[in-house]
């Protein structure tokens, strides 16, 4: 089944990865798995496990401010870039693609809230 328009993950930003991770394995009973490369730390939980959506925990090393984003998982993040603008958004993160395919980019709505969307991989 191919899920589209719906929210199937979250990203937690923060430079406190290690409190972040206590915190919310502490309230929720989320454990999580560092999956980071190349000094970054990118920390992903299953959440809720059947009945949640994914997440991640994402250091930032103190770069940038914390944030909590949710994402939306399109058919074309490049098309839903264009369409965000055209109802009055802005594209914060152009797309990107990493290294398995996935591609994703980072919207403001008309009220400055952040949003992110992302199509997955091709599956091989």
């Amino acid at each position: 089944m191919t899920i589209s328009n719906g929210v199937t993950w979250f990203e937690i930003g923060t430079e406190r990865p290690d409190e972040a991770e206590r915190f919310y394995g502490d309230l929720f009973g989320w454990s999580f798995t560092e999956e980071g490369a190349g000094g970054a730390t990118y920390r992903t939980t299953g959440a809720g496990g059947s009945e949640g959506i994914g997440g991640a925990i994402r250091g930032t090393g103190g770069t940038g401010p914390n944030y909590a984003i949710f994402y939306v998982q399109v058919a074309d993040v490049a098309a839903t870039c264009r369409r965000a603008e055209a109802a009055g958004g802005k594209v914060l993160v152009p797309r990107k693609q990493n290294d398995n395919g996935l591609s994703f980019a980072h919207l403001l709505d008309p009220a400055g809230n952040h949003v992110g969307v992302f199509t997955p991989p091709p599956a091989g």
